[in-house]
């Protein structure tokens, strides 16, 4: 397979990323069932869950999707959707290999966001889903920073607004956009020929591009 080096500027996509918390088994499985197989980029999906919970949400998003999931493990990343375990993050080679960790914090899509943007650049495709807190935003000020896009469900469609509108206020969000529409705009995004600069929304002057300042001590 040949693969692309990091942050490689041409058109298309080598990762897309769905991020969620709470709510996110319904909006997950909402996306995911509405993408087609034909799919031509990887999707890994990332939500809070507490380390040890019973692996049960690779099982509900195969439930009528057309794309093969799987939990994901450490090794090549594949077509389709790849589901991180509970209480891990991953870190992204530039050939395509998925490295497994734990992630002790709630940090874990700001983890996975910040570490794709860095191998590869504009090629990351980031939605965050409903969710409460924050974890997301400072991955999309780094998936921004890189020259990818940024998704987001829209914060009065969510079950928990918090992610999402932190994201939001980073000022590094294309669209906002309710869940039915979240697989369309993926499928415009990575299948439709110049879709994705036809959608493409120009940072803010005020956007929160850097990364977060220190907490006083």
């Amino acid at each position: 397979m040949t693969t692309l080096p990091p942050g490689d500027r041409r058109p298309g996509f080598s990762v897309v990323v769905l991020a969620a918390s709470t709510g996110g088994v319904r909006a997950l499985r909402t996306v995911v069932s509405r993408l087609p197989a034909d799919l031509p980029v990887p999707v890994l999906v990332v939500q809070h869950r507490s380390p040890g919970t019973p692996e049960l949400l690779t099982d509900l998003l195969r439930a009528g999707a057309a794309l093969p999931v799987r939990t994901a493990s450490t090794g090549p990343l594949e077509p389709g959707v790849t589901v991180l375990p509970a209480g891990t993050t991953a870190d992204l080679g530039p050939d395509g290999r998925l490295t497994l960790r734990d992630c002790p914090t709630t940090r874990t899509a700001d983890d996975l966001l910040a570490g794709a943007a860095a191998v590869f650049g504009a090629r990351v495709l980031a939605v965050v889903l409903t969710g409460r807190l924050s974890d997301g935003a400072a991955g999309v000020r780094a998936v921004r920073r890189a020259g990818g896009r940024v998704l987001v469900q829209d914060p009065d469609d969510a079950e928990a607004p918090g992610m999402p509108s932190a994201a939001l206020a980073t000022g590094c969000v294309e669209h906002a956009l309710p869940l039915a529409l979240v697989a369309p705009a993926l499928v415009a995004y990575t299948m439709a020929p110049g879709a994705a600069d036809l959608l493409a929304v120009p940072v803010p002057p005020w956007a929160r591009l850097g990364p977060r300042p220190p907490v006083p001590a």
